[in-house]
């Protein structure tokens, strides 16, 4: 019966490994990464319950602490890009080194 979510986990991970790899907005690159951390929490869950220690419970703290940090500064930098250039896809972020 917990077989089908660690199939759900893989499947999103490799759901935002391939948007991220393909998409050229840089918003849909930030949500596929998300979407990445999301499945990497629910394995962290997963094994937590499977081992009956609740380590993996406090990663996920940790890693929605990071993502939450990474979302931020990401947004943060696509609202500069955006400033600057007026576009948010990832080939203007050449641009920012300038």
């Amino acid at each position: 019966m917990m077989e089908i979510y660690y199939y759900l986990a893989i499947f999103l991970f490799c759901l935002g490994l391939l948007g991220t790899l393909i998409k050229k907005d840089l918003i849909s690159i930030l949500l596929c990464v998300e979407l990445m951390l999301s499945s990497v929490n629910l394995l962290f869950a997963l094994f937590s319950k499977a081992i009956g220690v609740p380590d993996g419970q406090l990663q996920v703290f940790f890693v929605i602490i990071v993502a939450a940090a990474e979302a931020a500064i990401g947004l943060s930098l696509i609202i500069t890009l955006f400033k600057k250039v007026k576009s948010g896809y990832s080939e203007d972020v050449l641009i920012l080194s300038e």
